[in-house]
């Protein structure tokens, strides 16, 4: 069955801490590439390129689609029920006045970050990673934006954690 184009997108916005949580736990255990990251000061924009795990999507079980033998099987990513899946999407912050890093290297492009979470305390919001770094904007107003391109593709990867908050993967992408 034929989807219309973006019917399976994610597209939020955070305005207040309420929304800011949501879009948290969307991009918690995303892999950033370093090269992908931002700050485009003349605009006061800060924008990163990611590939994030579909935690809205998890398998309800293991779904097969029968064919007849004769039949070819067609599917698109999201017709993958039974796998866990990531998808690349963009986090936009507009409106920010610095950005400072912590414990990254923003000059290491070939590098990977993982995602754990994103916190505002003020006026600052923080970007936590693995390992302990963080990207620190200074936001004269809470003002994100993530949205999701392209489609999902399956991974036999689930990020997990363990009660000391390190992040673990069962599985392998």
């Amino acid at each position: 069955m034929a989807k219309p184009a973006g019917a399976n997108e994610m597209r939020l916005m955070a305005k207040d801490p309420d929304d800011l949580a949501i879009v948290a736990a969307c991009l918690q255990d995303a892999l950033v590439p370093i090269s992908e990251v931002q700050y485009l000061s003349d605009e006061q924009r800060f924008i990163m390129l990611l590939n994030r795990f579909r935690w809205e999507r998890q398998p309800a079980g293991r779904q097969t689609v029968t064919a007849s033998k004769q039949d070819a099987s067609f599917h698109d990513a999201d017709d993958y029920h039974d796998t866990e899946q990531r998808i690349h999407a963009g986090l936009c912050v507009d409106k920010v006045l610095s950005v400072r890093s912590r414990d990254i290297d923003l000059k290491q492009r070939g590098k990977f970050l993982s995602l754990l979470t994103l916190q505002q305390d003020g006026d600052k919001l923080n970007l936590l990673f693995s390992g302990g770094g963080v990207i620190q904007l200074t936001v004269g107003e809470l003002s994100v934006f993530l949205k999701d391109m392209g489609e999902g593709w399956p991974t036999q990867w689930r990020p997990d954690h363990d009660r000391d908050g390190v992040s673990v993967g069962k599985g392998r992408e």
